[in-house]
């Protein structure tokens, strides 16, 4: 039997295992996450994370995308590990850890909300255009610690996320690794809809806390925004972005579901 947690940031859901004592290294493999994840059929999730020792911080995780690739960061997992991290006292309320695009900031704000200071973006480009399907699309692009694309419609709402997302993502421009894609409509000076296509899902997700900084940042750098931005995601909840100087936070509703344990059925086959 192998103790597990699951949680979710605005719909985001993630499988948490603790591994600070080394007693899961087994389990970490590409393998494993693609059964676990499997929806209807095991526990299903976006994303799986394991917590394991840090020598410089609180702790260090490794991440998997649910189609087994690893990935650098992201933004809602972040957050429901620093909530995870705080409930089995692995770390405080003010956190430091380890991730793939350097060390990331927590705080517990209270019950439900966790803030998390993101690492550096970069590689921003503006007002690029792409050809889908002899469709132009003007994107602007930048890294938040994964690559992503940003682009801008009156109405978000009836494009086929999962078609346009998908050939952007494997478009030859973001070759090898590829990029997620966010379509964002404007509603004021401080808020947005945003949509993601999420690379490793391979399909919409409901929230995605990178997408939701790439997207501010860039209508910040547009002129659409302010340096505080709240974020209407798909699950109708709510992400807040907010740059202070060159640093920048993202905070939102973090939720623990459930703990349990994986028996040998639920993953083996």
């Amino acid at each position: 039997m192998i103790k597990f947690s699951k949680l979710t940031g605005n719909g985001n859901d993630f499988i948490v295992f603790n591994n600070m004592d080394g007693s899961l290294d087994q389990y970490i493999n590409a393998d494993f996450v693609v059964k676990i994840s499997r929806r209807a059929l095991s526990v299903g999730a976006d994303g799986v994370f394991f917590l394991c020792k840090s020598d410089k911080v609180d702790f260090a995780w490794r991440f998997f995308n649910s189609d087994g690739s690893q990935a650098d960061m992201c933004g809602n997992g972040s957050r429901c590990v620093a909530k995870y991290a705080y409930k089995n006292k692995i770390a405080k309320s003010q956190m430091k850890f380890e991730t793939g695009a350097g060390i990331i900031e927590a705080t517990i704000i209270n019950d439900l909300d966790v803030k998390v200071q993101l690492t550096t973006p970069h590689g921003l480009e503006l007002d690029k255009v792409i050809d889908i399907d002899g469709v132009k699309y003007n994107y602007s692009f930048i890294n938040t610690g994964v690559p992503h694309v940003v682009i801008f419609l009156d109405d978000i709402d009836s494009i086929d996320i999962k078609k346009i997302g998908s050939k952007i993502r494997y478009h030859e421009s973001f070759s090898p690794k590829g990029t997620n894609v966010n379509f964002i409509k404007v509603v004021s000076s401080n808020e947005l809809n945003i949509r993601t296509y999420e690379r490793g899902v391979e399909d919409e997700t409901l929230a995605c806390g990178t997408g939701a900084t790439a997207a501010t940042l860039i209508s910040i750098e547009k002129g659409f925004t302010t340096s505080k931005t709240v974020l209407k995601t798909a699950d109708n909840g709510y992400l807040t972005v907010s740059k202070e100087g060159d640093k920048v936070y993202l905070q939102g509703a973090t939720r623990h579901i459930y703990d349990a344990e994986l028996t040998v059925e639920s993953y083996k086959y």
